[in-house]
C-alpha cells in the first residue's frame, strides 16, 4: 500500500512539474524572484522533450509500483486520469521535438517581454 501510494504521490508530483514548467512562467509575472526557479526547469522541460530522455521521476514511479506488485495499471482516478496526460498513447518523438519548441517559445517570449518592461520602467 505505501509503495502505491508513493507512485501515485511521485505521479502527482511529475504533474505538478509539467505544469509548472509550461505555465511557470506566469507566476513569474507576479512573482519576478520565481524565474530563479521556473527558467531552469523550463530548460530541463524542453531539454527532456528534444533529447527523448525520461526524467527521473519516471524510473522512480515504476519502481514504486513494482514494490508494490503493480504491473497494470487500474482505473482509479490517478491512474486513469493522470497518467495519460503525461504518457499519452501517440506520443512520438516529432510530437515530443513540438512539445518542447512550445515550451521553450512561450517562455522565450514571456521572459523577453518581462526582459523588456523592465528595461522600459527601469
Amino acid at each position: 500500500m505505501w509503495y502505491r501510494l508513493g507512485a501515485d504521490l511521485v505521479v502527482l508530483l511529475h504533474l505538478g512539474f509539467v505544469a509548472f514548467v509550461v505555465a511557470g512562467g506566469l507566476l513569474v509575472l507576479k512573482w519576478p524572484r520565481m524565474a530563479w526557479l521556473h527558467a531552469p526547469a523550463a530548460v530541463w522541460g524542453a531539454i527532456i522533450e528534444f533529447t527523448g530522455w525520461i526524467c527521473p521521476l519516471t524510473p522512480l514511479e515504476n519502481a514504486l509500483r513494482a514494490m508494490a506488485g503493480r504491473e497494470a495499471y487500474n482505473s482509479d482516478f490517478i491512474e486513469h486520469y493522470i497518467l495519460p496526460l503525461l504518457y499519452p498513447a501517440q506520443l512520438t518523438g516529432n510530437i515530443q521535438v513540438i512539445l518542447g519548441l512550445i515550451v521553450l517559445g512561450t517562455n522565450l517570449a514571456l521572459y523577453g517581454w518581462l526582459w523588456r518592461r523592465n528595461m522600459v520602467s527601469g
